[in-house]
């Protein structure tokens, strides 16, 4: 295993040596819940590269998906291509050095994934309330905000109220499975309430075709958010 730390302790991406396309950290593969809400996603921006496991995952595993990746610091991008396997820039992938605050146009994306950190503290330019309303923008008419949160951090209440507002209350969230970060998913164009049972079959069909738990994912999810009678409430 091969891990990367910018500025502290916390390690921001690993990668398994001998598979360096697999998600090795639990968040990251729980993060990948989203494919629930949104199972064919087209076009990606991500924000925040790390050593890069999102981006080599969609490119080995979701064939039909572009991905574009925003990153502020250079060194990053240049420790992701010697140390972490992340391929050169070419059709279904762009990396850009920038600020991901400003990266956002509208329509731009269909998934949008935001991981980004210094050291431990999430940065507060893509919690503000400014950004989660731009992200809204940022999405076509049926698409997902993913956002990675650390589970002991004291304004997680304060975001997750901001990407409701932004969202119109359209937001899940669940709590990994090993690690101590909750994924939040705030959800577009999507109807009010979705069945269990269509979630189930959904969870099963990525399962085999992912080689990921989304059946524990589903069970997570249904553990912590809004459920009337057989189905999973999306909204106030």
């Amino acid at each position: 295993m091969r891990s990367l730390h910018v500025g502290g302790e916390a390690i921001q991406s690993s990668m398994r040596l001998g598979d360096p396309f697999a998600l090795a950290l639990d968040y990251t593969r729980c993060m990948m819940a989203f494919l629930l809400f949104h199972p064919e996603p087209r076009r990606a921006l991500m924000i925040g590269l790390g050593g890069g496991s999102l981006p080599k995952f969609f490119l080995r595993h979701l064939r039909k998906t572009r991905v574009r990746v925003v990153e502020l610091d250079p060194r990053i991008v240049a420790t992701a291509r010697t140390h972490f396997a992340l391929p050169a820039d070419g059709e279904r992938l762009a990396v850009e050095i920038g600020d991901g605050a400003e990266a956002l146009a509208p329509e731009c994306c269909d998934v949008l994934i935001v991981d980004a950190y210094h050291d431990e503290a999430h940065v507060p330019e893509l919690a503000a309330a400014e950004f989660y309303d731009a992200a809204f923008l940022a999405l076509e008419p049926r698409g997902v905000l993913v956002v990675n949160f650390m589970d002991d951090d004291p304004r997680l209440a304060q975001y997750m109220r901001r990407l409701e507002s932004a969202f119109g209350g359209a937001v899940v969230s669940m709590r990994a499975l090993y690690d101590e970060n909750i994924a939040a998913f705030a959800l577009k164009g999507l109807p009010p309430r979705l069945e269990w049972e269509e979630l189930r079959r959904r969870a099963g069909r990525l399962e085999a075709r992912l080689g990921l738990p989304f059946t524990r994912y589903l069970r997570r999810l249904r553990s912590m958010n809004r459920t009337e009678g057989a189905s999973l409430v999306l909204g106030a």
